[in-house]
């Protein structure tokens, strides 16, 4: 047996409000979510219910305003919560981070009519958000999106298909970019679609490598009337409302992908200082002291590169850059830790009896997932040399 218990993230807090937070996270993740968390990836399970208690505890809404439901605190707190979470189960820690990606858009870019008469259920209501950017033929260059708005009278219908949707069939409420003008950015706008909406509907989960029990799925919109109070900002603004959305929502990413890759560093220190060979320990063994090493210091590395993006985004300061850095860097670095992790354990590690075959199978999607790490680059080069040459 293992003789090393995983020790609790030393976290720098802002405040004791915020510790008090990590703490209450702590232990939900270790009472009700980590005990199921392979049980139920292995049989695809989502845990509704648990986002139902995730809601309940204020958890949903950490980073909006208290005027609707929201907790008032700042991303560098609600990112080392989702941290815990995903720490936990990455399906979780995903699912509130695309919750609070779909809030966004009503949140900073609705009417103070429409802010209040939606938020306070999205953020506390029990509710689960989904976010509808992505097409089978519009990923990466989401900005060519199909999915057509058509003015009728006072309402808009919308007509197309969504793809790679988490939470697709399951979610209360969708953020969708439509278009309702010509080609290109400009013509694209953003409406607050209800699950519920006649017209709407999902094809069956996609079979994934990874997060098995998170759902994720093509929806399809047949003539989806919603009321023209459902736009939220102005039209042709979407795609400006969605990259804005993205900022916030690679962060969340780079939570995630630190709380997978500490999952995994516990679960190789655990096994390395229990397991013998020849006598002693293996983590007596400078070859694997030194991947531990390595492992600690890319997680290190990646969460203090995310938490100073957020305290960039706290202080109303541009972070676009160094979001993107973060997401880069946090998801790179998820998937050598946890890789480091299977190679640890052996043949123990392949097997789905250690949950570090899981972490690395999760790992993967978010060097996919709000921009793959390519884009990324991208993103982070524009900064540094402009936009490419046409």
């Amino acid at each position: 047996m293992p003789d090393r218990a995983p020790q609790p993230v030393d976290r720098q807090l802002p405040t004791e409000e915020a510790r008090d937070l990590i703490s209450l996270v702590r232990e939900i993740a270790q009472r009700e979510i980590a005990p199921h968390a392979a049980e139920e990836e292995d049989a695809g399970r989502f845990p509704r219910e648990l986002f139902g208690l995730l809601s309940e505890a204020g958890l949903l809404s950490l980073p909006y305003d208290s005027e609707h439901g929201g907790g008032d605190q700042p991303y560098e707190v609600y990112l080392q919560a989702l941290e815990e979470l995903a720490m936990a189960r990455l399906t979780v820690g995903l699912g509130v981070s695309v919750h609070t990606l779909a809030c966004h858009a009503l949140a900073h870019y609705g009417t103070k009519e429409q802010r209040a008469e939606h938020l306070p259920a999205m953020l506390g209501g029990g509710l689960l958000g989904a976010y509808c950017l992505s097409e089978p033929s519009s990923g990466s260059d989401a900005a060519s999106l199909s999915t057509r708005a058509v003015r009728d009278g006072d309402d808009w219908v919308i007509t197309g298909t969504k793809a790679w949707i988490t939470h697709g069939g399951i979610a209360d409420f969708y953020t969708v970019m439509a278009r309702t003008g010509g080609e290109g950015s400009r013509g694209i706008t953003a409406f607050l679609v209800p699950g519920d909406a006649e017209g709407l509907s999902a094809a069956a989960p996609e079979r994934k490598m990874g997060m098995k029990g998170s759902p994720t799925a093509q929806l399809h919109f047949d003539g989806v009337r919603v009321s023209g109070g459902r736009r939220i900002g102005e039209e042709g603004q979407g795609f400006a409302i969605a990259l804005s959305a993205l900022d916030s929502g690679r962060l969340g990413i780079a939570a995630c992908a630190i709380g997978v890759a500490q999952a995994a560093l516990d679960e190789a220190v655990e096994y390395a200082t229990g397991r013998r060979q020849f006598g002693r320990p293996i983590a007596d063994f400078q070859g694997l002291r030194f991947m531990l090493a390595d492992m600690a210091t890319r997680i290190e590395a990646g969460r203090a590169l995310y938490l100073s993006a957020a305290r960039l985004r706290d202080a109303g300061r541009p972070f676009a850059k160094q979001a993107a850095m973060a997401k880069l860097l946090c998801t790179d670095n998820a998937m050598k830790v946890t890789t480091d992790a299977v190679q640890i354990l052996g043949g123990y590690g392949y097997t789905a009896d250690f949950p570090a075959e899981r972490y690395m199978r999760e790992a993967k999607v978010l060097q996919i997932v709000e921009g793959t790490n390519q884009i990324q680059r991208m993103v982070i080069a524009r900064h540094l040399a402009g936009p490419e040459s046409r």
